[in-house]
């Protein structure tokens, strides 16, 4: 598990802006650093050190020095590989899996990513080509920034290396902003600096003397297969998620699990303690209120398996965290779970160096109580076009005004849910900020420059690209491609190695994902129940009462949050001089927002995203100068 950071150029690169862009990131990776560089290529990372620690140091090199690589994750499957690259004559001077990486492009080019397993983002240099390959894993476990100027190419595993270079223009990209407004995140290939760029998860960039290519290598078939029995499948996915954790548990550092007390972090920590020889080490977070307290569940399984149990109640001393959180995601991030995210992987860093957790069975299996809402949502007939528009605007408004646990917010989900076509009811259901919202808040400037722009029509193309054949399967492709890497795995790598720690996730191993996206739908949601072959499987291995409790999330207790200790602190950020004169947003709404809140309504969601952006541009913004300059947009006071 590593940081890596570095360029390539037609002329000769600067290796010193590469130590800088390290120096950078030495949080993903404490215990050492490589560097590369000739004419042509300036390579460098820094490593946490998990597997092969006496000698797994990169960068990588074949045994010609022809081809260097530097490596950011695990392949799980690399004893295999190394067999079969002895075989084939290569010559390995390392124990771990960096290495096999340049001997696969030697037998494969880059369609060796196909011969990994795992998570990962590397960085491969072929001298003689002068060609730079920069891929990512299957879903998106490990993030890669990247950006050119068709002369240079510079990438790293964190924004904040490529804002290193003095020669990166940190123009705000007012569409990522939008796109951030509505689903809370910035997503792929955007970066909310305009000119960088994310790789997306599945892809392969190729540099080549100054031609950039990109392309997808990976998308799971989502066709459904016959299934004849449900007890076959429900026994072949306990096999599945056995091998993937097991393969997940080789580690010389020492390792545990986060455990939420939901059913897929609770099946990942019995699949260890069945498999492993030592007492599993499991960390909780928990609150005080109890609607959002889950420490009891957790300790059912605790319990069953004796394991080594930590706890930490989070508090509201929010104040120190929340800019720390904003400096470490490097673009405005707006999931509040990121809060006990960071203090869970805070706390877990002082016993274990590497944590297994749950994430992926939901966008698996079906564990959403969304996924049953669009399920029962597909027999709604569709509305004349005058109607729909009438109560999708009833929809909203019902939702804007109640409050976010109350039965009025759930009758206007549902009327607004009605009025739209299946891939606009999901994206409705997956926003922060509708697109009326967006361009009341927005000043004129901003507004003419954004007119046109639907963010919601992210998912609607997936939605109409999708091979998939029911609304069920679209939307588990659709949150498997955006919400899983875009929000949940950006959170957990980010909170994670801030704390240089690394996360595996068995559920997010490729065998898995592609056996369980051919299921059919009624084997993930039925009748309104969701998960329903995950819990038939695990049922053997978890207490029964667990399997029956209604799904929780990791949520904090934001609206309250907003009316009490952090009341001031939002206050005082959206409202002062620095905000007012970024010229984004018009201070009336702003303020009515805040208001509105205090009395009642629920626009905890909003003002998060708000908040987020506020203090992420004052962690990285360059001085002087307001944003709305930046981004080509006059003020305005309105």
């Amino acid at each position: 598990m590593c940081g890596i950071a570095g360029m390539a150029s037609t002329s000769r690169p600067d290796p010193e802006l590469v130590r800088r862009m390290c120096d950078m990131i030495v949080h993903r990776g404490p215990d050492g650093d490589g560097f590369h560089g000739d004419e042509h290529a300036a390579l460098g990372m820094r490593r946490l050190a998990i597997i092969d620690v006496a000698t797994g140091d990169q960068p990588v090199y074949s045994e010609d020095g022809r081809i260097v690589a530097v490596f950011n994750g695990e392949i799980y499957n690399f004893a295999e590989l190394r067999r079969e690259l002895a075989h084939r004559g290569h010559r390995l001077r390392s124990a771990g899996d960096s290495e096999c990486l340049v001997h696969l492009y030697e037998e494969h080019g880059a369609d060796m990513v196909h011969r990994l397993r795992g998570m990962f983002a590397f960085a491969l240099w072929d001298r003689d080509r002068e060609r730079l390959i920069l891929a990512r894993d299957r879903v998106g476990k490990k993030p890669l920034y990247w950006r050119s100027d068709h002369a240079s190419i510079w990438f790293g595993s964190e924004l904040k290396s490529l804002s290193q270079d003095s020669g990166m223009d940190r123009e705000i990209d007012p569409v990522a902003l939008h796109h951030y407004l509505t689903y809370r995140y910035v997503p792929a290939p955007w970066s909310i600096y305009k000119g960088v760029h994310k790789l997306p998860p599945g892809h392969v960039l190729t540099w080549e003397r100054g031609q950039v290519t990109t392309r997808r290598y990976w998308q799971p078939d989502r066709t459904p297969r016959p299934v004849a029995d449900e007890r076959e499948e429900a026994e072949r996915l306990r096999e599945l998620l056995l091998e993937a954790t097991r393969i997940r548990m080789v580690s010389e550092r020492p390792i545990g699990a986060f455990l939420s007390g939901g059913v897929d972090s609770s099946a990942v920590v019995a699949a260890m303690a069945m498999q492993s020889g030592d007492q599993v080490k499991t960390f909780c977070i928990g609150f005080d209120e109890s609607l959002y307290d889950e420490r009891h569940k957790a300790r059912m399984v605790a319990d069953r398996y004796a394991t080594d149990h930590h706890e930490l109640v989070v508090t509201t001393d929010l104040l120190d965290v929340l800019p720390r959180l904003a400096w470490h995601f490097d673009e405005p991030f707006a999931d509040s779970s990121a809060i006990p995210s960071f203090y869970v992987a805070q706390m877990s860093q002082r016993h274990v160096t590497v944590v297994l957790n749950g994430d992926g069975g939901d966008e698996c299996f079906g564990g959403y109580q969304r996924y049953a809402l669009m399920n029962q949502a597909g027999h709604i007939p569709a509305m004349p076009r005058a109607l729909a528009a009438v109560s999708a605007r009833a929809g909203a408004l019902l939702v804007e005004r109640s409050g976010y646990k109350s039965a009025r917010r759930q009758l206007g989900r549902l009327v607004r849910f009605a009025a739209e076509s299946p891939s606009r009811r999901y994206a409705c259901l997956m926003s922060c900020f509708t697109p009326e919202q967006k361009f009341e808040i927005y000043t004129h400037g901003l507004r003419d420059r954004l007119a046109g722009v639907d963010s919601y029509r992210l998912l609607e193309e997936l939605f109409q690209d999708s091979s998939a054949t029911t609304d069920l399967a679209r939307v588990l492709e659709v949150d498997t491609a955006t919400y899983l890497p875009y929000d949940l795995l950006v959170k957990v790598d980010i909170t994670t190695m801030a704390n240089s720690m690394e996360a595996r996730s068995p559920f997010l191993d490729h065998h898995l994902l592609e056996w369980a996206a051919g299921l059919p739908d009624a084997l993930k949601v039925r009748n309104g129940q969701t998960k329903l072959l995950l819990k038939q499987a695990v049922a053997p291995w978890l207490p029964q009462e667990l399997l029956h409790y209604p799904k929780q999330g990791f949520g904090v207790p934001l609206a309250a949050w907003l009316r009490g200790e952090l009341r001031d602190l939002a206050h005082d950020l959206l409202t002062d001089g620095t905000a007012r004169g970024r010229g984004l947003f018009r201070p009336s709404v702003v303020r009515g927002l805040l208001r509105r809140h205090a009395a009642g309504a629920d626009h905890s969601d909003r003002l998060w995203a708000l908040l987020q952006f506020e203090l992420w541009h004052r962690a990285h913004a360059v001085p002087g100068g307001p944003v709305m300059t930046e981004i080509g947009c006059p003020a305005s006071r309105a």
